[in-house]
């Protein structure tokens, strides 16, 4: 804790601060960045964190752990906005929002050439083309897209029109009515751009004339008799339908809005947005924030706003807010988001009608996804509570790690390691340890050395989440893996609670295990539940990275067999198309233009995949 000593020395030094724009990093003992803030005057804002006084109680517990402050003068205030931003993004401090990266967030993109295509994205480049998004999640992006995809018969495969027209048989999705045909020539170019002028219709939220286009189709098969074409029409109609239902409307239909909902719990907070098009909800996402992350309420919100957009193409001409911010600081965010959008952008908190009751509906999400949470938490407390009973720990487990040791024979030894945390799957704490020293399939050896190294990290504190103590480590195997481990945690004086999950003959969770004895799971449900979704989701994640590597190795030394290229230009190869099935497809013109390739090169590697191996690729 801060002494009064410090505290006096931090005023001092906020005191002789400017009163100009700028932005503010607290370090703590260890000299670790634990908030992040920005003010129009430095000094006023700064030094309130150091007088005393009645102060909200979190302030005064991220305060009390400043042993120090770093500043950035700004020009003006949507400069500190910015720098602000970036810099939460950089350091993640503990008492701020955590920003997610543009990166997490899918997109639906249609590409800009002469026979466009849908695409699901993660990355918005400058390639002329339409994205559309950002979804609030992929399951929600690739349901869209393979509804898309089969109501409109838009192709799915890798071949590039018109270049690819007549040259090869029809897919098998062509012959079960699942693509139009556009390889065949059966599809003129301007009928194709019909189909994805309909598809971005309904990316947009209007599907009406999609299903208006559907339907006259749909008759006129029926009254020539060419029953099949009207039943499969009839179907994609239904889907159609379908995915509109999604898209409920809330509006008028010249409504293009998000919708930003606040709703605070005892311990958290959520915003729920919801985004109109045309009149239609189209998608919602929701956010949970922590208490400690919410020190200054409306600093957090305007930060949480500014940040959503700076990621977004598609900023609406209204943004309604279900909550109050200061006049100034709508300002700055409209003087913001206008310069994000390149257009007038309106910031609103409507007081009634319509648009009231839709801001209200965006609180009342939100208050029912907390309320999820709540009831979510509590049975995963509960059953932790029960966990660390069973097991005798001393603390309730809120930080699980699991490991799991996978392995193509003697190859691609590699072990997965996953956190579950507060319940949750922390995705972005997962590991893989590719294993070096150890030879032959010693799971145990090798089990060692995964934990060898990451108890290494653990007390060399690095920072980042290798510097999480777990509050429970658990294996998938036996008393000889525990054994094992529990080994290298007392060469290295690492005190953590160590066990195994054990499975029985037919590969199901059976029971947790100590280095020499079993511990039944069976008759409580909560925790047999628990630990067998740890011991799928880290079996699966060890297997699915120990593939990819396989699969990696497979493809660069595929391409090392053609004369002339060696390890590293199959890897430029295989970055360049996207994949070995791609450079299989590409043609010499297409090859030549590789990093590294000439047209020497380029015949070679054509011939290798047309000739050499019977004309099939």
């Amino acid at each position: 804790m801060q002494s009064e000593e410090t505290r006096k020395r931090l005023l001092e030094k906020a005191n002789s601060l400017p009163l100009s724009p700028g932005v503010y990093l607290m370090r703590d003992r260890d000299d670790r960045i634990i908030y992040v803030g920005k003010s129009r005057k430095l000094k006023n804002r700064v030094s309130q964190y150091f007088r005393n006084g009645e102060k909200n109680l979190k302030t005064v517990h991220m305060a009390s752990r400043v042993e120090n402050f770093d500043y950035f003068l700004c020009n003006t205030e949507m400069e500190a906005l910015a720098l602000e931003n970036t810099l939460i993004k950089q350091h993640a401090p503990k008492y701020n929002i955590r920003l997610k990266d543009a990166k997490s967030y899918p997109y639906i993109k249609i590409t800009h050439e002469e026979y466009p295509r849908l695409e699901f994205t993660r990355r918005r480049i400058s390639d002329k083309a339409r994205y559309y998004g950002p979804y609030s999640g992929a399951s929600v992006a690739g349901s869209v897209l393979r509804t898309l995809q089969k109501i409109l018969r838009l192709p799915t495969c890798k071949r590039r029109f018109p270049q690819d027209i007549g040259k090869q048989r029809p897919c098998l999705y062509h012959q079960l009515g699942q693509c139009c045909g556009v390889c065949i020539g059966r599809v003129s170019r301007d009928e194709y751009g019909e189909l994805i002028r309909l598809a971005a219709d309904i990316l947009r939220g209007n599907s009406a004339s999609a299903r208006r286009n559907i339907r006259e189709q749909m008759t006129a098969a029926a009254e020539e008799e060419r029953f099949e074409k009207a039943a499969a029409l009839r179907d994609a109609l239904f889907a159609l339908e379908k995915l509109s239902e999604k898209q409920r409307v809330v509006a008028s239909p010249d409504a293009f809005a998000d919708v930003f909902g606040f709703y605070r719990a005892e311990h958290f907070a959520v915003i729920s947005v919801f985004y109109v098009r045309e009149g239609a909800l189209i998608d919602k996402s929701e956010t949970v924030i922590s208490a400690d992350e919410l020190l200054d309420e409306q600093e957090a919100l305007i930060s949480f706003i500014y940040d959503h957009y700076r990621r977004r193409s598609d900023i609406p001409p209204r943004v309604l807010l279900s909550f109050s911010l200061g006049e100034e600081d709508v300002s700055l965010l409209l003087a913001s988001l206008c310069e994000l959008a390149g257009s007038r952008v309106q910031i609103h908190t409507p007081e009634r009608g319509d648009l009231r009751v839709l801001s209200e509906l965006a609180v009342k999400n939100a208050r029912e996804y907390a309320e999820a949470q709540l009831r979510e938490s509590e049975k995963n407390d509960e059953t932790a509570v029960r966990l660390a009973a069973l097991l005798a720990l001393e603390v309730v487990p809120s930080r699980i790690e699991a490991y799991d040791i996978s392995n193509l024979g003697t190859e691609h030894k590699t072990c997965g390691m996953i956190v579950l945390e507060d319940g949750k799957w922390k995705k972005s704490d997962y590991r893989t340890f590719h294993i070096k020293t150890v030879e032959g399939t010693d799971d145990y050896a090798s089990m060692r050395e995964a934990l060898s190294r990451r108890f290494t990290n653990l007390l060399e504190d690095r920072g980042g989440s290798f510097s999480a103590i777990p509050d429970l480590i658990l294996l998938d195997g036996g008393k000889t893996h525990v054994a094992a481990v529990r080994g290298v945690a007392a060469e290295l004086g690492i005190s953590i609670p160590i066990f195994g999950m054990v499975k029985d003959e037919f590969h199901k969770t059976r029971a947790l295990c100590t280095d020499v004895e079993e511990i039944s799971i069976a008759l409580d449900q909560g925790i047999y539940h628990l630990i067998y979704r740890i011991q799928e989701e880290v079996h699966r994640f060890s297997v699915k990275r120990m593939s990819e590597a396989k699969s990696k190795t497979l493809k660069t030394s595929s391409l090392e067999k053609i004369p002339g290229v060696g390890k590293q230009k199959a890897k430029l190869l295989l970055a360049h198309f996207g994949g070995l099935s791609a450079v299989a497809r590409a043609d010499e013109r297409e090859l030549t233009g590789a990093p590294g390739i000439g047209p020497a090169l380029a015949r070679e590697i054509y011939r290798y995949f047309h000739e050499k191996n019977g004309g099939l690729v």
